[in-house]
């Protein structure tokens, strides 16, 4: 990632995971390594980085903290991760923590310009689908946006972006994809497992 403008990260990492049986979405492993730390290491040069989950998720230079009460959903998450930025903070990531192509979220949008009358830039997948938690964020609207809501536990992400101009980018190489079942991960880790093996091949046919 080339940091063209300084900016945060906040990962939503404290979701229930109900789809996935109540196992812990951040420490799924795909590729090798936990999701949660695949997102880290896409945003490893942002400043602060900020987790917003279970505290055993901290890592060396990432805060964690935790929205109240806990599992409040991504707009409570959301609330608790700014409440932790600093005041002067232009923007920040917004990305969940089961995004296995992070890296390719952060280089989608790292050099998209925010329009002047945009609060935000996010990918839209080949669904047509506005993924709001792969995406950039105004600090200052978004802390509007939220601190306009009555209340913030078990609010979803869509009533929160309807008070937000977004910004939809194109999600033209499926980086946006999210695992959110067992059925996901384990069609993912084909994928990838397919991935390698051609390019093993390939690499022996060159030999």
């Amino acid at each position: 990632m080339t940091a063209h403008v300084p900016r945060a990260a906040v990962v939503l990492a404290g979701g229930r995971a109900t789809r996935l049986g109540g196992a812990e979405k951040a420490r799924v492993e795909v590729d090798g390594r936990m999701l949660l730390d695949a997102v880290l290491d896409a945003v490893a040069v942002c400043e602060p980085v900020i987790v917003v989950g279970p505290a055993h998720l901290a890592r060396p230079g990432v805060r964690v903290v935790r929205e109240e009460p806990a599992f409040g959903g991504p707009v409570a998450a959301i609330e608790a991760a700014l409440a932790a930025l600093p005041e002067a903070t232009a923007e920040t990531w917004v990305l969940a923590c089961d995004l296995p192509r992070a890296a390719g979220v952060v280089d989608a949008l790292e050099g998209v310009r925010m329009p002047d009358d945009a609060d935000a830039v996010v990918l839209r997948d080949a669904d047509g689908r506005s993924q709001p938690l792969a995406g950039r964020y105004r600090v200052e609207t978004l802390r509007r946006a939220i601190g306009a809501l009555s209340v913030v536990e078990g609010v979803a992400m869509r009533r929160l972006t309807a008070a937000l101009r977004m910004h939809e980018i194109e999600d033209a190489h499926g980086v946006s994809i999210d695992l959110d079942t067992w059925e996901d991960v384990a069609a993912y880790r084909a994928a990838s497992r397919r991935t390698r093996d051609d390019a093993d091949a390939g690499r022996e046919e060159m030999s």
